[in-house]
């Protein structure tokens, strides 16, 4: 039976759908079969950040009806399997947003762990992607307008009974302009789970459509990933040699984003 994380925040542009790709990536190199899940169909990321904006099959035709969701599921370079959700406006129409959860848990048998990309803020796909996950992560920056807005999110997940594991703070400087890991946890009444550094390899990875965990293993951001990971797993991280995965280029022509 898979467990199901949402990757959750109050404001868009904290960091969320970074942490999802790059915790699906952690959780893979950790030996677990996970799955990612862009659950946020009005401005859905994820393809884009692994450079396919478009695929033939997405979330979007499996709410449809028009297709499985394991249909849906393509593994990409760095080994990490995704569902995307489409990029088009046009997708969106006839789209029952209300199937989320049940369809959803089409994946439970096959997968250990499936991370959901949640809508940012506290709209109704972000609610849903609450009541779908078992866990849920909220992901803020040091900076008070980013904070109040988690605990907005706090707030919404408590009022769905979604057990709340903890707070990611993502994209620190360490200047004196941020608040402090103790202020932060002060607010929100959660422990700070993980600490991500702003670092130009997540800009960089960016650029490679790659998670920055596969392309730049050993930069202090991936460590901190990679600790995140092993944290919510309960097992002990230790830097090892690096595993390269196959590459996902085995059953399309060469150029096409993935495979099922």
């Amino acid at each position: 039976m898979a467990k199901f994380i949402a990757v959750s925040s109050g404001k868009g542009g904290v960091g969320k759908t970074t942490t999802a790709i790059n915790l699906g990536t952690a959780f893979s190199q950790f030996g677990r079969n996970v799955v990612v899940v862009d659950a946020n169909l009005t401005t859905p990321n994820v393809n884009i950040h692994l450079g396919a904006p478009k695929v033939s099959t997405t979330l979007n035709d499996v709410l449809r009806g028009n297709k499985h969701i394991t249909q849906a599921v393509y593994e990409h370079e760095s080994g990490l399997r995704v569902i995307p959700a489409s990029v088009s406006l046009e997708a969106l129409k006839k789209v029952d947003v209300d199937r989320i959860k049940d369809v959803l848990l089409d994946l439970e048998h096959f997968y250990d762990l499936v991370v959901l990309d949640s809508s940012a803020g506290l709209g109704k796909e972000s609610v849903i992607s609450l009541q779908s996950a078992d866990e849920v992560i909220i992901i803020t920056n040091p900076e008070l307008p980013a904070v109040t807005d988690a605990l907005k999110a706090i707030k919404t997940a408590e009022k769905h009974k979604a057990t709340v594991l903890g707070i990611v703070v993502s994209r620190v400087r360490g200047d004196r302009y941020e608040m402090s890991i103790p202020n932060v946890e002060a607010i929100l009444e959660y422990p700070v789970i993980a600490s991500i550094p702003e670092h130009e390899h997540v800009r960089e990875s960016l650029h490679m459509k790659h998670p920055v965990v596969y392309t730049h293993p050993k930069s202090h951001v991936s460590k901190a990933y990679k600790k995140l990971a092993a944290k919510i797993l309960g097992e002990i991280y230790e830097e090892g040699p690096v595993l390269v995965p196959e590459s996902f280029f085995k059953k399309l022509v060469k150029g096409l984003f993935g495979v099922k």
